[in-house]
This record gives structure tokens, C-alpha cells and sequence, in this order.
């Protein structure tokens, strides 16, 4: 008899990956995404020693993840009306282009805690146009039935690669530094810059639809089309409220380390790859589900047990009880954005896909940094585990309103939709 693994991965995940398109796609998605870790890991450890502030952390993390709050819903929009191929490979060279500055910049003693603040703004900024470009070409690479699966393949390969990047960047910025666990980075971006032109995609996949109006008026309307619908919107806005309260932690960890344990970069990676085998067994058991049905239930109760893991994170001083704690919030977030994200792909119509998927990049991004630079800042003054512990009990009660409103959500996300 076949393992449960093997079933997986002949069924839902089997099926996702059959396409050439999709072995190309999500081959380069894994090699950049290793690098984005490696890089994240790197320069999280780089304003540390620099700063030796949780504050200058925070806001490192922020300046990174922040800039989706003003570029993700107009790089959605740009992504419904422009060539989505060509608006990811310049959007991924940019990204490399300041791995590699930032690398080259640490080897040679240039880089400072206010240049990297400045450095780190500019790769956020391009990744939050290589979000929505990348997501909204995912339809293009399977058949709609297979389109949950492919999305949980997305995912997953994000944390493989999340387990794959902190494990290589701790052995190397102990026995190298950091300017080479960065410099992968700008590699692994620009291979899957370069691997783009390889894909076969149909010109209706391509671009979301002709220019109707001006950029910023398609973008207000995504905002519209979210707020009025009875579905993605209530799910969205609770995936933001509670990305705020509780994955500002993972955002953040050096100083979570240092200050609660007494450890180093080591421990630094070995946790971040804890959060990443959570995630990871977690994606592969909302993949081999294959059905829609049930979705949104897993969206909303992976809250309350990312909440309880974030305080027992924080509560317990004994590592290997925290690295227990690491993999089930990472197993929780995985489950609560692998759902969201199958709802928000399968809810939006083609000619609007960009926007959608801009606004999950706006909560994936740009909240975590909101609550990273709430977190450090408290965490200054207040110690990190009493800030942590508010915030889990405050995503508790959003908790409680996402319940109330779940079966409503799910009539609306999860009913069947007839083929046009």
C-alpha cells in the first residue's frame, strides 16, 4: 500500500506539477525563495550587529515588507493590464541588482544601519510587484480543477525553500559571514529573472485584460470589488488583523533569540527552519485535501492555534520547547494562508485576479512588518515576551469574530461556480 506522502504527491501535488510550465515556474519560484531566506536570515543578523537594537531590527523587517502598503494594490493593478512575464523579471532583477549591493557593500565595511534601511526599501518595493505579477500567472499553469493544488504547491515550495535558506545561511554566516549568505540572493533572484522566457503562456494569460481607465482608478476599484464582496472580504480583512497581532514574531527573531535564550546565529537558523517544517508537514495536509469544501473552517481555526503557539513561544525559556512552538505556528500560518489564498484565487474573476492578489501580498507583507515594528519598538521598552503575549490574546478575541462569521464566508467562497 502506497505511504500517505506518496498518495500526496501522485494526487494533488502530482497533478500541479505535470505541466512544463509549472516545473519551470515553480523550479525558479524554489531556487529564488531559498535566496529570499538566505538573504531575510542574513540581513536580520546584519542590523543586529549592527544596531544591537530589536527597534533597528523591527524596522529593517518594515522597511523590507512595508512598502506593499503603498505599491501592492497599484502593482496589482499594473498586473491585470500589463505583460505579467516581462513585469516579474524586471521586478526579480531589481531585487537582485540590491542583493548584490548590499552583499558587496558588507564585504568591503560601506554598509551602515541607515543605508540598509534605505536598501532594504528598494527590494521590498520590487518584490511587492513580483508578488501579484507571479501569483496571477499560477491559473495559467494548470487546468482549474487542479488550480487548490497548485496554489498549495506554491506555498509549500515557499517553506522548503524557508526550510532549505535559514539552514544554509546559519552555516554560513558562521563560517563566511553574512555578505555571501546575501550574495545568494541576488543568484537565486536572478536565475529565476532569466528562467521567465522559457514559459509557454497563452497572450489572455498573460495580461488581465485591455487599460479601461487609469491605473489609479483600477486600483480603487480592486478596493471596492474586495470591500463589497460578502466573501473575500471579511476573510481578507481577518487574515490582516490577526497577520498583525501574530507574524510580526517571525519577523523579528534575533532578538527573541539572544534576549530569551542566549543563543546565536545558529539558533537563529535553527528555529527559522523549525517554522519552515511546521509549515511544510501542515501544507502537505491541506494539499492532499484536493476539495474546496472545509476551507474557510481551516482558515479560521489555524488562528487560535497560531495564537496559542506564539504565547507558549514566548512564554516557556527552555529552547527545545520553543522550537516545538516554532513548527506549530509555522504548521498554523501555513494552513491559515495555503486556505486563504485558495479562496482568494478561486473567488476572483480572471480580469481582477492582479488586484486580489495584491491585496493578499499587502496582508502577507506589509502587516507582518506593521506588527514586526510594533513588536521591536514595545519590545524596547517593555521586554519582548509581555508585548507578545497582548498581541496573541488579542488575536484571540479576532479569533472569536472570525468564527461568528465563518459560516457566512464559506457559503460565499466555497459554493460550487459554473464553468463559463
Amino acid at each position: 500500500m502506497a505511504s500517505p506522502f506518496a498518495r500526496i504527491v501522485a494526487g494533488p501535488l502530482g497533478r500541479a506539477l505535470a505541466t512544463r510550465n509549472a516545473r519551470i515556474f515553480f523550479g525558479a519560484s524554489l531556487g529564488a525563495w531559498t535566496g529570499l531566506w538566505m538573504h531575510r536570515i542574513g540581513v536580520a543578523w546584519l542590523a543586529w550587529e549592527l544596531s544591537r537594537s530589536a527597534a533597528w531590527v523591527g524596522l529593517i523587517a518594515f522597511a523590507d515588507l512595508a512598502p506593499a502598503v503603498l505599491v501592492s494594490p497599484v502593482a496589482g493593478a499594473l498586473a491585470d493590464r500589463v505583460d505579467r512575464v516581462r513585469l516579474t523579471m524586471v521586478s526579480q532583477g531589481v531585487i537582485a541588482a540590491e542583493a548584490l549591493t548590499v552583499a558587496a557593500l558588507t564585504a568591503t565595511g560601506g554598509i551602515s544601519i541607515g543605508l540598509l534601511f534605505a536598501l532594504e526599501l528598494v527590494s521590498g518595493s520590487a518584490a511587492s510587484f513580483a508578488q501579484p505579477a507571479r501569483q496571477t500567472l499560477i491559473p495559467a499553469l494548470v487546468g482549474r480543477d487542479d488550480l487548490p493544488a497548485a496554489v498549495a504547491t506554491n506555498s509549500l515550495l515557499f517553506n522548503v525553500a524557508r526550510f532549505i535558506g535559514p539552514g544554509v545561511a546559519g552555516a554560513v554566516i558562521a563560517a563566511w559571514g553574512v555578505a555571501p549568505a546575501i550574495l545568494c540572493n541576488a543568484l537565486g533572484q536572478s536565475f529565476a529573472s532569466l528562467s521567465m522566457p522559457w514559459l509557454r503562456v497563452d497572450a489572455a494569460q498573460r495580461r488581465g485584460h485591455p487599460a479601461t481607465s487609469s491605473l489609479l482608478a483600477e486600483t480603487l476599484e480592486g478596493f471596492r470589488y474586495v470591500a463589497r464582496h460578502p466573501g473575500l472580504g471579511p476573510i481578507i480583512a481577518f487574515s490582516a488583523a490577526t497577520s498583525v497581532l501574530l507574524r510580526g514574531v517571525q519577523e523579528i527573531l534575533p532578538p527573541y533569540v539572544e534576549r530569551l535564550f542566549g543563543r546565536g546565529a545558529e539558533s537563529l537558523a535553527a528555529l527559522t527552519a523549525c517554522f519552515a517544517v511546521g509549515a511544510l508537514v501542515s501544507g502537505l495536509v491541506v494539499a492532499s485535501r484536493g476539495r474546496l469544501a472545509g476551507t474557510t473552517r481551516v482558515a479560521v481555526l489555524a488562528i487560535l492555534a497560531q495564537a496559542a503557539a506564539t504565547a507558549a513561544f514566548v512564554a516557556t525559556g527552555a529552547f527545545p520547547v520553543a522550537m516545538l512552538c516554532a513548527a506549530l505556528i509555522g504548521a498554523a500560518a501555513s494552513a491559515h494562508g495555503i486556505s486563504v489564498q485558495v479562496l482568494a484565487q478561486t473567488a476572483a474573476s480572471p480580469a481582477m485576479r492582479g488586484r486580489i492578489m495584491s491585496l493578499w501580498a499587502l496582508v502577507t507583507r506589509a502587516c507582518p512588518a506593521l506588527g514586526a515594528l510594533a513588536l521591536g519598538t514595545a519590545g524596547e521598552a517593555f521586554g519582548l515576551r509581555l508585548p507578545t503575549l497582548v498581541a496573541a490574546l488579542l488575536a484571540v478575541g479576532i479569533f472569536a469574530w472570525g468564527l461568528s462569521r465563518m459560516g457566512g464566508i464559506a457559503r460565499q467562497l466555497e459554493a460550487p461556480k459554473e464553468t463559463p
